[in-house]
């Protein structure tokens, strides 16, 4: 009846026709929101849609949301208020052995994000705009492992011949710094051995072949860079595969990072911990995970000497935008910074 009598005020220049907008014809339900939001975020790359793994994560995010929301009595987005946010970071925060003052920001966003899109396409009311300031997290939790720690892990995995495929994955991660996804997709195709180069490609943006499903990075663009000569050995001796990946699981298949963390936790961390312990209620070794290693990357590349742009590189972060335009990094110079680095001490 609301929207009726708007209309009609609107059609007789009572009303500015602006007031249509601010008042959508009914109630947004909960998982209906949820379920418009993320339709929305499916479309073409081309027109700003997202990866499917961010799909999944921001439905992870919202179902855990709506399931604490539904416990406060709310059902529909209409009656999601600030205070009903601020409520669930509340709870959030009193579970921080799960999730850390990152992992508050990051759902918070998500949130945000789902709250605007329902607001921007009508369906909830300008009102309904959620404004939930959040600082920004500038520094990470993870743990950072160290050089001797790196050596005690890939000695552990050789010196055990069910272990010897983990040691090969953890040399591989700390001497590129790439992401375990994009270590699992790495295939014979993207090394080369003769120009000493790892090709990490993004096909977000490529034709699709069949049912071939397209490889992505995180930034979505490609990068290069020098395969280190710890690292070398390993691919020369990886060469073959039918199925064209470089690196396999413990029974041959395919690298799963929740595989791949699991035994590193069960089976190498947790023999080492008492090797490396840590100080009472700070995070140490045995929080160490699969990312940590691209966190000692970074660093071990940073306390050598590496330039911060050569390294921004071979990561393919893209912060530091400027500098990134400009800098030009050639190849000679690629690969001297790459073999001075000492990953795992002197061998």
């Amino acid at each position: 009846m609301k929207q009726l009598d708007a209309l009609m005020a609107v059609e007789h220049g009572l009303a500015d026709r602006a007031i249509l907008r601010e008042q959508p014809a009914e109630t947004v339900g909960l998982e209906d929101g949820r379920d418009a939001y993320l339709n929305y975020l499916v479309r073409p790359t081309s027109i700003g849609g997202v990866k499917p793994k961010t799909v999944k994560r921001y439905n992870s995010v919202l179902d855990k949301f709506l399931s604490f929301a539904k416990g406060r009595g709310v059902t529909t987005w209409n009656a999601v208020t600030e205070s009903t946010v601020e409520a669930y970071i509340d709870w959030l925060d009193s579970h921080t052995d799960k999730y850390g003052y990152s992992t508050q920001c990051y759902e918070v966003r998500v949130i945000m994000q789902a709250n605007r899109w329902l607001v921007k396409h009508d369906k909830l009311p300008k009102t309904s705009l959620l404004t939930i300031p959040m600082k920004k997290c500038v520094e990470s939790t993870t743990y950072c492992y160290t050089s001797e720690e790196i050596v005690a892990i890939v000695d552990h995995c050789r010196q055990r011949p069910k272990l010897r495929w983990l040691g090969d994955v953890v040399v591989a991660l700390v001497c590129t710094g790439m992401r375990i996804s994009e270590l699992a997709n790495l295939r014979h195709a993207d090394v080369d051995l003769d120009g000493n180069r790892i090709l990490l490609v993004d096909e977000s943006r490529h034709r699709r072949v069949g049912n071939k499903v397209a490889r992505t990075t995180k930034t979505g663009r490609s990068r290069s860079f020098p395969i280190h000569r710890e690292l070398r050995p390993i691919l020369e001796r990886l060469r073959s595969g039918e199925d064209g990946l470089v690196f396999h699981g413990p029974r041959g298949g395919c690298l799963k990072s929740d595989t791949v963390r699991n035994i590193l936790v069960r089976e190498v961390l947790t023999p080492l911990a008492e090797r490396f312990p840590s100080p009472p209620d700070t995070s140490g070794f045995i929080n160490g995970r699969l990312h940590s290693f691209r966190h000692a990357f970074c660093s071990q590349c940073a306390n050598q000497g590496v330039p911060e742009p050569v390294v921004q590189q071979w990561l393919g972060h893209c912060s530091s935008e400027m500098v990134a335009r400009y800098y030009h990094l050639h190849d000679q110079e690629s690969q001297k910074h790459m073999q001075r680095v000492n990953f795992l001490l002197s061998r």
